[in-house]
């Protein structure tokens, strides 16, 4: 299954970014052995409506440009449904193993999802109930995606 990493927003070149960077080719070298391949990251830049609602369908508008046919669409939002890391692993190799072959995980503006989207989501996560940047957003669900691989191959990264 192939899976793309969505964000609204650019990360700049900096310990963000890196961090990003490092778990995403972890997962990239792991995630063949056992089906899940990073198929890419697309960032687009902020809607610069002037109000929130018009920023939310923009920017929806452009996730659903690059949401392959058929994809799962997985929305990471605070409103969203908390799961633990073995359960977010259980999900993402339950679509893998019900030949999904494309799976999208979508971070949002800074306004949050437009509502239509929400509705059209498979499943919408949240990472805890704190309000996060979207620069650590990016680390921690690239993190999570490491994480699922090696629960999913039986690698020890994973401790419980």
């Amino acid at each position: 299954m192939r899976i793309t990493l969505f964000a609204v927003g650019r990360l700049k070149a900096g310990p963000e970014k890196d961090l990003a960077s490092r778990y995403l080719d972890r997962f990239a070298k792991a995630g063949p052995a056992i089906g899940l391949e990073l198929a890419k990251l697309v960032e687009i830049q902020e809607s610069r409506a002037s109000n929130a609602e018009t920023r939310k369908r923009e920017e929806a508008a452009a996730l659903e440009k690059a949401l392959p046919e058929g994809a799962v669409l997985v929305l990471l939002d605070e409103r969203g449904k908390a799961l633990d890391s073995q359960a977010f692993s259980d999900v993402v190799g339950r679509y893998r193993d019900n030949g999904k072959r494309d799976m999208m995980l979508a971070i949002g503006g800074a306004d949050g999802l437009d509502p239509d989207l929400r509705a059209k989501a498979d499943l919408v996560l949240n990472l805890g109930s704190m309000t996060w940047p979207h620069q650590l957003v990016r680390i921690l669900i690239a993190e999570q995606l490491y994480r699922a691989v090696t629960i999913l191959s039986g690698h020890p990264y994973h401790r419980v």
